[in-house]
């Protein structure tokens, strides 16, 4: 849960790679940490359950619950590409939490048709090359 990997960069700051910044960019990753909770997260998970948990239930996908939910994930996405158009990652210069949360979801929808909308934007599409490729995510 969000809740957990926050306690456990806290807790475990001096291990590792730093998580959490501190002043200012703190307060930049958690807008970008509640931008993933209520924007990203409630469409991608829509996605999911339509394009990967259906089908490999044996039902069929719901064609007009995709189209309305890869609408929605387009003008999020357009708005994740102007904030990396500014920093590398979406906290700010450094990998913090709030790309870390995005990584199940954007794996998963990796492997879906969706992935046309995280290719058609250049700066979400390197972001997520450069936050999919780290070490530590590749042993997950």
């Amino acid at each position: 849960s969000r809740a957990v990997t926050q306690y456990i960069a806290h807790a475990f700051a001096d291990k590792g790679t730093p998580l959490v910044c501190t002043g200012n960019p703190m307060a930049t990753a958690g807008v970008w940490m509640e931008t993933e909770a209520h924007q990203f997260g409630p469409l991608a998970l829509k996605l999911r359950q339509a394009l990967v948990y259906k089908p490999r239930s044996g039902m069929a996908a719901d064609a007009a619950v995709v189209e309305e939910n890869e609408a929605k994930l387009a003008m999020v996405l357009d708005i994740y590409d102007a904030r990396l158009s500014r920093s590398k990652y979406l906290g700010g210069d450094c990998f913090t939490l709030a790309d870390l949360h995005h990584l199940p979801a954007m794996t998963t929808l990796m492997e879906t048709p969706v992935k046309k909308l995280l290719d058609a934007r250049p700066k979400v599409s390197a972001w997520m090359a450069c936050v999919s490729g780290r070490p530590a995510w590749a042993k997950v």
